[in-house]
């Protein structure tokens, strides 16, 4: 039977779009409520790999996704839970605009950063861009209230205001339209943090990170009634049905692990180690091989095509996995996928020599982007599981397929349901292609 499961007090950060200072306010509040020395859990709405990263290293803490239309809402709970467990508050970063989602529901949502606030009853900090206007903000923001049942707005927070005379005339207006102002913070380029094709630069490469997170603390400190916020956040409720099951994709996994190939979601590897698998680490990028004694190498996602010289010279790592695919299973997702490929066209136009264990050819130089939520039906079986199994994930990259000659690793569908083509590729235990798996 269900159990109905209380979580620390907690708030989601959203806004009515990208680009409006969600991480911003999300990165600076953590670091500041942890200096103030309680312990926070950090979660992201939706696929993204790089802002958890962030969000880790500024509360001391995981930080796990949650999505309404890819992950199952056991699975979901699941992770609420038990990663919550211990933390005095939870501060959540939504997706995009706060009701953004795709047309055609998934597991238990749209993929909407809403369908969490809604089903948690975690209330939200508005984060409101108003840089030209003023008053007509109010407007605008009037409209998050009452737009979808069970999901409240419990203030909000105005970003790249120009003047008091600015925030007190936004202010006044919010106000009058019921909407508490928390903070207000000015134009200020020396707190951003620097940004490539995918999102913003990785934490892991993002130089004197901590320092960067101070002074995102000390901004929002001194912009930002910290105090009346945390008084603003309520516990939230799930319905739990027990731990799910997480079967992993082999015993001992040799994981790819480094500024080339990092994006793996922290609930599959919570997930693998908690069904008892090993997680052992590897850089192809400092040219490492795979451990021989590992049953299962795992290539994840990344940019193989901003270090495609070095991969291309890492021989002990080509060599090692080489070897390794005469008698187990090697899978590459998206980044992975395209070392596991004959060749990768850098932006310049330079082609770089890959491990060849699949014969993909891919271009970063002629880019394409790709996003969306993805379905998979598995062809054949690969470490993502048997033929016929139905997967959960999405993608997005930039770069093109070339050639890609082998067979097919998938049939594969977008969130409505249209076919696409570009199912992946197998060739013997070599398995992979652009889609990151969620959930099964």
């Amino acid at each position: 039977m269900p159990e109905a499961v209380t979580l620390p007090p907690g708030l989601m950060i959203a806004a009515p779009r990208s680009g409006s200072g969600k991480t911003t306010v999300t990165l600076g509040l953590l670091r500041a409520l942890v200096r103030r020395g309680l312990a926070v859990q950090p979660f992201k709405c939706g696929p993204d790999y790089i802002d958890p990263a962030f969000h880790a290293v500024a509360a001391a803490r995981p930080s796990y996704n949650i999505d309404s239309w890819a992950m199952r809402w056991d699975r979901a709970a699941d992770i609420l839970t038990h990663s919550s467990r211990g933390a005095d508050v939870v501060i959540c970063e939504a997706l995009m605009g706060l009701f953004d989602g795709v047309s055609k529901a998934g597991a238990w949502g749209n993929g909407a950063s809403a369908d969490l606030a809604a089903k948690t009853g975690w209330p939200i900090i508005l984060v409101l861009d108003v840089s030209g206007q003023s008053q007509t903000a109010a407007a605008a923001a009037r409209g998050f209230q009452g737009f979808r049942e069970g999901v409240t707005i419990a203030g909000v927070v105005l970003n790249r205001v120009g003047s008091p005379r600015h925030v007190r005339f936004a202010s006044e207006a919010l106000e009058a339209a019921g909407l508490s102002v928390i903070g207000a913070l000015p134009r200020e380029n020396s707190v951003v943090l620097p940004e490539r094709h995918l999102g913003l630069v990785q934490a892991e490469e993002t130089v004197e990170i901590n320092a960067r997170l101070d002074a995102l603390a000390d901004f929002i400190e001194t912009h930002v009634d910290v105090a009346r916020l945390l008084r603003l956040a309520t516990p939230g409720s799930v319905e739990v049905g027990g731990r799910t099951k997480v079967k992993p994709p082999a015993q001992r996994i040799a994981l790819a692990r480094d500024a080339a190939f990092s994006f793996v979601y922290p609930h599959l590897l919570e997930g693998w180690r908690a069904a008892g698998a090993e997680i052992i680490p590897f850089s192809p990028l400092a040219d490492e091989a795979p451990d021989p004694g590992a049953d299962l190498v795992w290539l994840p996602g990344g940019y193989p095509e901003l270090h495609a010289g070095a991969l291309s010279n890492a021989d002990r790592f080509k060599s090692g996995i080489t070897a390794f695919a005469r008698s187990r299973p090697v899978h590459g997702e998206c980044g992975g996928y395209m070392a596991l490929g004959a060749g990768l066209v850098d932006a310049g136009g330079h082609r770089h020599q890959m491990t060849g264990l699949l014969g993909l050819e891919t271009s970063f130089a002629k880019r394409k982007m790709n996003l969306g939520y993805r379905r998979a039906e598995l062809l054949a079986p690969c470490p993502l599981g048997g033929a016929g199994e139905l997967l959960t994930g999405h993608e997005f990259h930039y770069a093109s397929i070339l050639a890609s000659p082998d067979e097919p690793l998938f049939t594969m569908q977008n969130s409505d349901g249209e076919t696409l083509s570009g199912g992946g590729s197998r060739r013997g235990h070599v398995s992979g292609s652009f889609f990151h798996f969620i959930d099964k």
